[in-house]
């Protein structure tokens, strides 16, 4: 991963502290997960070049893999045209399961839509 002297400053004020984080397959384009980040977590991501999150329910930092092996490697960050949400396209490593349900992509449950 490489970061420039020149990086966007991110929003971190307009939803109170938070952006979300889209985690997208640098090599498939598939969308991973989405997870929030703050002021550290964002230090951390960039320092260490594996997405780190806040999470909202157990109130810490965690780097997503720690435990599970399945880190995200952080090919290309980048903001939108409002600094306040990230994208990162990684490459997985460890055995390619994201979701904590054991499947690559958190997004699994189809929505009906009405035509």
């Amino acid at each position: 991963m490489t970061t420039t002297d020149t990086a966007p400053t991110i929003d971190f004020a307009k939803a109170g502290g938070l952006v979300p984080g889209i985690v997208q397959d640098a090599t498939s384009g598939e969308m991973l997960m989405l997870g929030f980040l703050n002021q550290e977590s964002y230090r951390l991501t960039l320092e260490s070049g594996f997405v780190t999150f806040w999470s909202r329910t157990r109130g810490k930092l965690w780097m997503k893999g720690e435990t599970s092996g399945n880190r995200l490697r952080i090919v290309t960050a980048s903001t939108d045209c409002d600094t306040d949400a990230l994208l990162f396209r990684v490459e997985v490593e460890g055995d390619g399961l994201v979701c904590h349900e054991g499947t690559v992509s958190c997004f699994t449950k189809p929505i009906p839509l009405s035509k």
